[in-house]
């Protein structure tokens, strides 16, 4: 099932007068994507639930339906913010769990650690990087536009959607499989710091490998393997931390939660 765009005839009246009603001029100042956050009916959850389904298991089937966004929608971003309203939902959930796991049992602490999870982890940091995606592609990888070819750009919610699809899969890894290894990765031995680097290698190389298969989607890119460069970085980071011990389970939730061995 893909997602529907549902149209207010009555908001696209004219008045007498000619000029457009106050609720068409609200259409035109507020973007579609954002408008439809407050309206929970005009959201596909099905169709949502599909993409994250796929996204853990078969990415490149997600990107296929970016050329039917393009055909129907005259855009490459979803003009659906139901995925990103569940992943906050789920953030919000997950970041709680850790919260009541680790004592942080106030109200105030709870809602710093929500907080911290949704609006800087998730959100701040994506607005960052799908702005410097944005730009890098637009900038520097578009391919040349030849006679009587139409000009075509990254458009910043594509971007944006690039963001979240690679989130979720991170999410997953990071954030649920994680809480569950709880008591094997908070141990005091080689092998809990390899397991624990080993999840953040691999929720890291797979947000990256998805951020890449977002942007090869689009046929007026070029060069766009270079999202993928950042994976090899990672290995090396990887296996000097492994040499020296270090733990990256452990120094997270002790930045979040003061937590030590």
């Amino acid at each position: 099932m893909l997602p529907i765009s549902y149209t207010n005839l009555n908001s696209s009246r004219i008045t007498r007068d000619g000029t457009a009603s106050s609720a068409s001029r609200y259409r035109r100042l507020i973007p579609e994507y954002f408008r439809r956050i407050f309206h929970y009916p005009q959201m596909d959850i099905e169709y949502t639930f599909w993409i994250m389904f796929y996204l853990c298991f078969n990415p490149s089937r997600v990107y296929r339906v970016t050329s039917w966004h393009k055909q129907t929608k005259n855009q490459w971003a979803r003009d659906d913010p139901a995925f990103a309203v569940i992943l906050v939902f789920f953030m919000a959930i997950a970041s709680m769990s850790y919260a009541i796991t680790f004592h942080f049992l106030s109200f105030l602490n709870v809602i710093k650690i929500m907080f911290w999870a949704v609006f800087v982890d998730f959100i701040t940091v994506g607005l960052l990087i799908a702005t410097i995606g944005w730009w890098v592609t637009n900038k520097f990888l578009r391919v040349s536009v030849h006679n009587h070819s139409v000009d075509q750009s990254v458009e910043w919610l594509y971007a944006f959607d690039i963001h979240c699809n690679s989130f979720f899969p991170l999410f997953i890894i990071l954030y649920v499989v994680q809480f569950f290894l709880l008591p094997i990765l908070l141990s005091n031995s080689l092998f809990a710091a390899i397991l624990s680097n080993t999840l953040y290698i691999i929720g890291f190389s797979y947000y990256y490998y998805v951020t890449f298969l977002g942007y090869n989607a689009l046929p007026f890119l070029q060069h766009t393997v270079v999202f993928l460069y950042p994976i090899g970085i990672l290995f090396a980071l990887y296996i000097v931390s492994v040499v020296m011990g270090k733990n990256l389970t452990v120094s997270i939730m002790n930045f979040y939660f003061g937590f030590q061995l």
